[in-house]
């Protein structure tokens, strides 16, 4: 995505933040008090019609177990920053022994260095 515009972006913020709600089985009402929001502001932002404040997004990331790189990846061209993304991507799809597992064959790696 080489021009962000806010309408893009929110648009896109919307999306990914009603897809982790439904992944979680919750509603937008059981969110809008998990969040201590209004329902119409859920819904605005699930629209895209509406920015999401920063402290409402590290909210909602919290509550839905959504990684922050989950919401900006759409928007990341630069391609080592991209990779980055992708590795962790691939990571969260996997089970916590498998997670610690990669951590350790990272901090191997590292120690050739």
């Amino acid at each position: 995505m080489d021009t962000l515009s806010k309408p893009d972006i929110d648009k896109n913020f919307g999306k990914i933040l009603r897809d982790f709600r439904i992944k979680n089985k919750l509603t937008q009402e059981q969110l809008s008090e998990k969040l201590g929001i209004s329902l119409k502001y859920i819904s605005r932002i699930e629209n895209g019609n509406n920015g999401v404040k920063t402290q409402t997004l590290i909210k909602y990331m919290n509550i839905l177990g959504l990684p922050p790189n989950t919401i900006y990846a759409p928007f990341i061209t630069n391609k080592e920053a991209a990779k980055d993304i992708e590795i962790s991507q691939k990571l969260s799809s996997l089970s916590d022994e498998k997670k610690d597992f990669i951590s350790a064959i990272i901090d191997l790696v590292k120690t050739l260095d």
